[in-house]
């Protein structure tokens, strides 16, 4: 091949690269699809108790925490030497053996009890709704927790595209309905939460600044959609090769936009149309946004959209967790077996992870136990660590990750990080 054919080839690359593909958009909406998930229901309350400032604060804050941290975990997954390497084999590269088989295990644990909460999660809600908005009997737990399940997986069983395909369809109604719902509640806005705006206090008695520094996990997990990058950022670097990085920010950077304007739009209506009084109290009965609205506008139409829209974030939000969890899982059996001389192929292993993951979900689901909000609070820390830090030491200690140093974002992202772990041990320690 000459010179002139290559460069010709080359050329059309780039210009093949630079263009926005349907690929980019269906990754778009995953990754939309996995961070606003069941979550965003309860963002209004936990956002909105403590008065106007820190949730103006919040709104300066969602795009550029959201945006960096993942950016950063992409760059981090893109700098391995092997473009099919997910994040479990590039911690290992950069890391090494022993500190890759820890950071496999806290990435596998940070995503896996997340998976078990909305195990939970989808299963109450369609109990709840076979109940009360359809009036009839309860189905046995344990046959319905097993259905649902069946159901989820036998999407995970044909793959991760379509999983991605089917995130990205069901954002499209949960958007639709999501906004009809912030834009129904306008007449209902008041000025109550302007009252609070000089000296906001949470439940605690603490002070705007206690308020807002609490909040931070809440939006970080909000926002959260690190269990999908990994196989994001694989799937773009096989796509572009070394234009993947760029590609990948690009892409992140609408998904990001498009995640900040919904969920803030849908968190100042929710919060404009209510007290802080009514947001303690629907705080208080432990009940998302959506339910709390129902109730308090005695509206029959929220009632049953509510089951709808909460069904439709979580299915979204088990999926992407899914693919987080498989490869953490994954990436232990491996890991463990290579140690031992062995080795096991890809197929045989994503059997073994689908019915380990299927006989755990379908087990939790059924048993419901109350302790599961608690061991989501308690992976808090990991995600803040994994998400936030992580990929920031590694732009300090790792040569492939050197070209990103010196950006005044990388120290905005440690300490958003620092800032949102010490606020979860806080509040478990109180």
């Amino acid at each position: 091949m000459s010179n002139s054919q290559v460069d010709v080839l080359a050329t059309e690359r780039a210009e093949t690269t630079g263009a926005w593909r349907k690929t980019d958009t269906t990754w778009m909406l995953g990754l939309y699809g996995t961070a606003i998930g069941a979550g965003v229901l309860f963002l209004p309350i936990n956002a909105g108790i403590g008065g106007l400032v820190p949730l103006i604060i919040m709104l300066i804050l969602a795009f550029p925490m959201t945006y960096y941290a993942h950016r950063g975990l992409t760059r981090f997954v893109l700098s391995g030497k092997n473009a099919g390497q997910d994040i479990t084999g590039v911690v290992e590269e950069h890391f090494g053996i022993t500190a890759g088989k820890l950071i496999t295990l806290l990435y596998f644990f940070a995503i896996f009890p997340i998976l078990l909460v909305y195990s939970v999660a989808i299963t109450n809600t369609v109990e709840s709704f076979i109940v009360h908005q359809m009036h009839m009997p309860a189905p046995p737990r344990a046959l319905l927790a097993l259905v649902l399940i069946v159901a989820l997986m036998t999407l995970v069983h044909f793959g991760e595209h379509l999983i991605v395909k089917t995130m990205s369809i069901l954002v499209y109604p949960f958007v639709i309905v999501l906004m009809a719902l912030a834009l129904y509640l306008i007449p209902h806005w008041n000025t109550s939460i302007f009252h609070n705006a000089s000296m906001a206090t949470n439940d605690a008695g603490n002070g705007m600044l206690m308020t807002l520094w609490l909040v931070i996990p809440v939006m970080v997990f909000s926002f959260n959609h690190s269990p999908i990058i990994s196989s994001f950022a694989v799937a773009k670097r096989q796509e572009y090769g070394d234009a993947a990085e760029k590609k990948c920010s690009r892409i992140l950077s609408f998904s990001t936009l498009m995640m900040v304007v919904t969920v803030m739009f849908f968190v100042f209506s929710c919060v404009l149309s209510l007290s802080p009084a009514d947001l303690m109290d629907a705080k208080a009965q432990n009940i998302s946004i959506l339910s709390y609205l129902a109730n308090h506008f005695q509206t029959p139409v929220i009632a049953y959209i509510a089951p709808f829209i909460a069904f439709i974030a979580i299915t979204k939000s088990f999926l992407g967790h899914y693919l987080g969890a498989r490869e953490g899982f994954n990436g232990i059996v491996t890991k463990s077996l290579r140690s031992r001389g062995k080795t096991i192929s890809l197929a045989k292993m994503n059997r073994i992870t689908a019915l380990f993951m299927l006989l755990a979900t379908w087990a939790v689901a059924t048993l419901n136990p109350s302790i599961l909000g608690m061991i989501e609070t308690l992976g808090g820390p990991v995600i803040a660590m994994l998400l936030f830090l992580m990929p920031m030491y590694a732009i300090r200690k790792v040569p492939a990750m050197k070209q990103y140093s010196g950006h005044i974002s990388n120290a905005f992202i440690v300490a958003v990080g620092l800032v949102a772990m010490s606020a979860i041990v806080y509040s478990l320690l109180g």
